[in-house]
This record gives structure tokens, C-alpha cells and sequence, in this order.
């Protein structure tokens, strides 16, 4: 049993991280403004901001669709991934997380691959959608409000294409996701998503449970099929 302890989850996380994950000035940087600014440090790790490097290499994703920017930790793993001509939009609904995040983005050298929308996240997704030069997004990552997934799920269809990966964060919520008497709105969210991700048809998803210094959450993997 002591090798399901949070305490061992951090060490595996520092061994991984210490040699998959090289240092990074400009993404230290970034989480240092976003502690110096009041940000709440819900940002993903290095390790996961290395997965979704991966993704989006691996599937060859030319324009990005981001819901939640916070401090832009995220942002900017997903955009250095991006090649030449790429695009990533990322929504954010308060100014000041997403002042910060300019900055950090801009002192990372991806300001040019990268546009922050600010305000309420469904709003802006409506816009996209109605705006005819909109081009399908290619992968679509979902890290925001928790109980707006579901909506969030629903709005980001309307931008994808067949093929289009969507990725979403902190779906396990430490297993609680499994109870179906919770209360939680953050887990009631994430059950209400999951319930779409199985019955719609147009997509094909798992989920990829993960333990780490953040904990025992996971990502939600989908890919839009039809």
C-alpha cells in the first residue's frame, strides 16, 4: 500500500520530470508571475505540459483552441509545439489572468502564434462559430470551470472536424467522479462530460487516470470520429 502514497506519487514525479523535462527559464518565469500576481496554482505540471507538447506533435495539429489560459503555463507548451504558421486561440474570462498570461506569453517569444480571448468562455465559442473565416480547430484542449464542461464539450463540436483531439483535465477529481451521490458541482461537471463523451456518437474517448504532485486526477482523450 505505500506505493499508492501521495508522498511516493511526488517522487515518481520529480524522478520522470528531472529527466524528461529540461529546465526552462521562460517557463519558470511564467509560474513565478503567476505566484507574484495572486493566480491560483492550478497549472498543469511540466510532465503534463510535456504530454500536451506531445499531442500536439503527434497529431499534427496546425490551429489550437484553448478554454481556460490562467497564467498561459499551458498556453505556452501548446504553442512552442505549434509549427511554422501555426495558431492557438485561448479563452480566458478574467482580464487580469489574462494580462498576466500576455506577458508571459510574450516573454516566452510565442505572442505571434498566439490570440487570448477575453470573457465569458461560451460567449466567445458562439462567436467563433459564427465568424465564417473560422477555420476547424485540430486539437481543442478544456481546462476551465469544471461544472461548464459540458457546455464547453457541446460548443467546441461546432469548431471541430473529423479528426479534431480534444483533451480535458482534471476529470477523475481524486475518483469522486464515481460517485454518483456527490454533490460537488466541479464532479457533477465532469460526470455530465464524460456522460457526452459516451454517448455522442461523433466521438471516440477514454480516460487516462493520472497520480503525480498534483495528485490523483486524469485527462479525458477524445477524438471526433464522424
Amino acid at each position: 500500500m505505500a506505493a499508492r502514497t501521495p508522498k511516493i506519487w511526488s517522487q515518481a514525479d520529480r524522478y520522470f520530470s528531472g529527466l524528461l523535462v529540461p529546465k526552462d527559464e521562460k517557463l519558470d518565469a511564467a509560474l513565478q508571475a503567476n505566484r507574484q500576481a495572486g493566480l491560483p496554482e492550478i497549472d498543469v505540471t511540466g510532465l503534463q505540459g510535456k504530454f500536451l507538447d506531445f499531442l500536439v506533435r503527434v497529431s499534427g495539429a496546425r490551429r489550437i483552441l484553448e478554454i481556460g489560459t490562467l497564467g498561459g503555463y499551458s498556453t505556452i507548451w501548446l504553442a512552442r509545439a505549434l509549427p511554422e504558421g501555426g495558431r492557438l486561440v485561448s479563452l480566458e474570462l478574467d482580464p487580469h489572468h489574462a494580462r498576466v498570461a500576455q506577458g508571459n506569453i510574450e516573454h516566452a517569444g510565442v505572442a505571434h502564434r498566439v490570440e487570448i480571448r477575453v470573457g465569458p468562455a461560451d460567449r466567445s465559442l458562439k462567436t467563433l462559430a459564427k465568424t465564417k473565416l473560422s477555420k476547424p480547430f485540430d486539437l481543442i484542449f478544456i481546462d476551465a470551470d469544471k461544472p461548464s464542461y459540458p457546455k464547453y464539450l457541446k460548443l467546441s463540436l461546432k469548431l471541430a472536424r473529423p479528426g479534431t483531439v480534444i483533451v480535458a483535465d482534471n476529470v477523475v477529481r481524486e475518483g469522486k467522479v464515481a460517485d454518483p451521490e456527490s454533490e460537488d458541482p466541479n464532479v457533477q461537471g465532469a460526470q455530465r462530460f464524460t456522460e457526452l463523451l459516451a454517448s455522442d456518437p461523433r466521438l471516440s474517448a477514454t480516460v487516462l487516470q493520472t497520480v503525480g504532485s498534483k495528485g490523483y486526477d486524469g485527462f479525458a482523450l477524445a477524438v471526433v470520429v464522424g
